[in-house]
């Protein structure tokens, strides 16, 4: 797949916690993402965070979280982001999901084994 200039990035906050028929939601929204032929996701967890409830999540050892913050992201062209967005619905309970137009300058991936190239 060839991306270049003008794409969507779409954002993914929740909690490493939150789970998808006992999986982790960002699990699922992976391999939903890879199912849907987008052309990547990865997740990115993060030291600490606050949002919506105030309170805060931290790796910091005096108040070690159970909840870590989670990102979610994923670039591909406009429409099949938003041609994504309703896998979200049943998912995302709790969290923040975001949009930005942004511009690609170099996708390069490596060709799967036993694929052509």
């Amino acid at each position: 797949m060839k991306l270049e200039g003008r794409a969507l990035r779409l954002t993914i906050f929740l909690g490493e916690t939150s789970q998808w028929h006992h999986h982790p939601v960002y699990t699922e929204i992976v391999h939903r993402a890879h199912r849907a032929g987008l052309a990547g996701a990865s997740v990115m967890r993060g030291i600490e965070s606050f949002g919506a409830s105030s309170r805060i999540h931290t790796t910091r050892l005096v108040s070690l979280s159970d909840d870590l913050p989670v990102a979610i992201v994923i670039v591909d062209t406009e429409e099949r982001v938003r041609a994504f967005l309703p896998e979200l619905d049943e998912l995302i309970t709790e969290g923040l999901v975001i949009l930005d137009p942004v511009e690609v300058v170099k996708y390069v991936g490596v060709p799967a084994k036993g694929g052509s190239s």
